[in-house]
């Protein structure tokens, strides 16, 4: 009994895996995405629910890191290049034989007289000197370092805060990072949006099968790969020392500072590990839709995270991770209006609302979730009888 979790996990992640490759729906394209943006959400639902659940601190500054991951490989793939021969007109510096461009910032103008200064030399070039982009991978490596470090600082600057003031703390850094994004225009391109290379912008051969940068496999198997990490990494911190210490902290941070554990040190440590996995989903989801804009750090999108990791489980990461799916799904699912007794029911508003209602009532009956209180059965399975059994050797020994 005790292994049907396990052997649960194992079946729907080589269902994941085989999904691409079995299913022929004519809405193909429209599932994946789907699917793709459920691997998303698992990410960060799973990775808060480590730091809500596990560890005792609820932030609502998540998607602020997911910002800056994403906002990062963006600004870095947008004004960094490499170049043959000097422009003569962007800040540039030797590089190896080449040159190292930083393209100056336009906003959102985009006449032939105020268009970027590599564009310009670009367009005297012609053909002759070649433009090579930054790599997406180390995009996504800084955005997910940006992430870990801005995870960092703040932890360090307000984790001795407990409670309703480090949930109201990270809410106005979330505040702060959308304003800025916002107001930044000449950089950011404010709500205009900034847009971004594909995950694959030349295309990936596998088994001797190539996918153009417009193909969904790729993006699905490496979101999927991101999260399987994710857990992976999140599985083996909690069943650490680490693990113990930061449960210590939930449970009691008074009592476990006075066994010698550095309280304020493992807060730290856990919030910059969860903020660098929101940072790198952040960073893969926004070259897969290729397009950002400040409106992804709204309070509804980390309400939206909250809920799934509380409808899931919120101290399980994994039911966090599986609860995202299935709600990410099943709010889809529900876009298809339908009609009662001659009145048409418009889902694409009442979905919230259900929503909404099965948060509640989570809440109110099932305060670890949907999810986590099955998986916890079946670990349990047996473990009175398995107690009673071993008492029952010890006395019959002496």
């Amino acid at each position: 009994m005790k292994r049907i979790p396990d052997i649960a996990g194992v079946l729907l992640l080589a269902f994941f895996a085989a999904f691409p490759l079995v299913y022929t729906g004519a809405n193909y394209d429209y599932v994946m995405h789907v699917l793709i943006t459920a691997f998303f959400y698992a990410i960060l639902a799973s990775s808060w629910s480590m730091l809500a659940g596990y560890a005792g601190q609820f932030s609502f500054g998540h998607m602020a890191f997911m910002g800056i991951g994403a906002y990062t490989t963006a600004l870095f793939c947008h004004y960094f290049y490499i170049t043959a021969e000097p422009t003569g007109l962007c800040t540039e510096f030797a590089f190896f034989g080449n040159w190292f461009v930083i393209v100056n910032p336009i906003g959102v103008t985009s006449t032939t007289l105020t268009q970027d200064c590599l564009r310009q030399a670009m367009a005297g070039w012609g053909d002759s000197v070649s433009v090579t982009p930054m790599p997406v991978l180390l995009g996504i490596v800084l955005g997910t370092i940006a992430g870990g470090v801005a995870g960092l600082l703040v932890g360090l600057l307000v984790l001795r805060l407990r409670a309703a003031y480090l949930a109201l703390f990270t809410l106005g850094f979330s505040e702060i990072v959308k304003a800025t994004i916002s107001a930044e225009i000449d950089i950011t391109r404010g709500q205009a949006g900034l847009e971004l290379p594909a995950l694959f912008e030349n295309g990936v051969t596998v088994l001797g099968r190539t996918f153009d940068k417009t193909d969904k496999i790729p993006p699905y198997y490496a979101m999927l790969f991101l999260l399987v990490a994710c857990l992976a990494i999140l599985a083996w911190l909690a069943r650490s020392r680490f693990g113990l210490f930061v449960r210590a902290l939930r449970e009691d941070p008074d009592a476990a500072a006075a066994l010698g554990v550095n309280t304020t040190r493992y807060k730290v440590y856990v919030f910059t590990i969860t903020t660098a996995m929101a940072a790198a989903a952040g960073a893969v989801q926004a070259h897969y839709v290729q397009i950002i804009t400040p409106n992804m750090l709204f309070l509804l999108q980390m309400s939206l995270v909250v809920a799934m990791a509380v409808i899931g489980g919120i101290e399980n990461f994994v039911a966090a991770a599986l609860g995202a799916i299935f709600l990410q799904i099943m709010l889809e699912v529900l876009r298809t209006s339908f009609t009662i007794g001659g009145v048409e029911i418009d889902m694409t508003t009442w979905r919230l609302v259900f929503f909404g209602i099965l948060l509640m009532v989570v809440l109110r009956f099932f305060r670890n979730g949907l999810i986590a209180p099955v998986i916890a059965r079946f670990r349990r399975a047996g473990v009175a009888e398995e107690t009673v059994a071993k008492r029952r050797a010890g006395e019959a020994r002496s």
